[in-house]
């Protein structure tokens, strides 16, 4: 079994989830992180009948879905706008029933993202996630999945330490935590101080390149990531997931594989 999973991002704007899947799995891949796009996974594109034909067909060819995750562009649990909130609550809720009804173990979750010219104070925005946690996290566990926060540099949290300060702060035992390697690195994070404030929230783990001045999840070798000093921290944490590679990119057919070899050669094989 491979120790890589795909994330479906490069490819949510020219091919539906399953067309996706099954080609990543002719090639020896099984699992997977799954976007929520329109066209290409969407809860509301999916009634009952269609979600059972899914289901089946991931047992049939043996493949597990691990997350589902939302690109998190057009919603924002935090706003400052009760009715954006209101709507970004529901898109989630409908991801977090897909789920259960797929039994996809987690559902990314972004705490939510700040006006970059004038943000909200941050209690204010905290106060706004906790309520959205309210719901989502008894929603998640009803419907058999489960929460997992990731760090995110243009959320509000975007390091890990005021993340977990305000995932503890909460209290829930319930909600996980995926650790994105390429948006660490983007906010100057030590990886292994990341990985240890984390603890055993940790449910997954993303692997993309990105250089410091450009904000990108690209194949690796296309940043200044050190991906060598990663396999020994994850070691170190406990982590034995799959390393999954959210690489977003106009030619995700070369990339993927090429990131893979790097990886390899970079000591996670």
């Amino acid at each position: 079994m491979s120790i890589y999973g795909i994330n479906t991002y490069a490819y949510t704007q020219s091919h539906t989830a399953k067309d996706c899947l099954e080609q990543w799995a002719a090639r020896g891949e099984s699992a997977f992180e799954v976007m929520m796009y329109p066209g290409h996974a969407w809860p509301a594109d999916m009634d009952a009948g269609a979600r059972r034909q899914f289901k089946k067909f991931l047992a049939d060819a043996d493949l597990r879905i691990t997350t589902l995750n939302m690109p998190n562009v057009d919603i924002n649990i935090a706003a400052a706008a009760s009715q954006m909130r209101t709507y970004s609550l529901g898109i989630v809720r409908s991801i977090v029933r897909l789920a259960g009804d797929l039994e996809v173990p987690g559902v990314v979750l972004g705490p939510g993202k700040p006006n970059p010219l004038f943000p909200m104070p941050a209690e204010q925005m905290t106060g706004h996630f906790f309520a959205a946690l309210d719901v989502l996290t008894p929603l998640a566990e009803a419907c058999g999945t489960a929460l997992w926060v990731e760090n995110m540099p243009f959320a509000f949290l975007p390091k890990v330490d005021d993340m977990m300060a305000a995932i503890e702060r909460y209290g829930d035992p319930r909600l996980g935590v995926v650790y994105d390697i390429a948006n660490a690195y983007f906010v100057k994070e030590d990886f292994g101080e990341g990985l240890a404030r984390i603890g055993d929230r940790l449910r997954l783990v993303h692997l993309s390149d990105t250089p410091l001045d450009v904000y990108r999840h690209a194949a690796v070798g296309e940043g200044t990531i050190d991906f060598a000093s990663v396999p020994p921290l994850l070691k170190s944490a406990g982590y034995d997931g799959p390393a999954m590679l959210e690489i977003i990119s106009d030619r995700p057919d070369a990339d993927i594989p090429a990131s893979i070899v790097a990886l390899d050669k970079a000591g996670f094989a």
